[in-house]
């Protein structure tokens, strides 16, 4: 299995993360390691996840986005009410 997933900052409750990965566990320990430039200065906390069954079909979700405006803020339209 492989996830798109969503992190918040712990920290910085505004700030987010969005990657694939086939080891969600162990890729959030990774990142609260500080072993990602992009996350290392914060903790994180998972708040959403999607699973795929190839790691193409994550990284595509991943990609779109990213880099679609629409689809980040219609994803986060529909998480943020279960954030803190």
């Amino acid at each position: 299995m492989h996830y798109f997933y969503v992190l918040q900052s712990i920290e910085d409750k505004g700030k987010f993360y969005y990657g694939c990965t086939s080891d969600l566990r162990e890729r959030l320990k990774s990142h609260n390691a500080g072993n990602n430039k992009a996350t290392q200065s914060n903790q994180w906390r998972v708040v959403y996840y999607e699973a795929f069954l190839t790691l193409s079909g994550a990284r595509k979700r991943e990609y779109r986005i990213k880099h679609h405006g629409s689809g980040k803020r219609n994803l986060m339209d529909r998480i943020k009410p279960t954030l803190e």
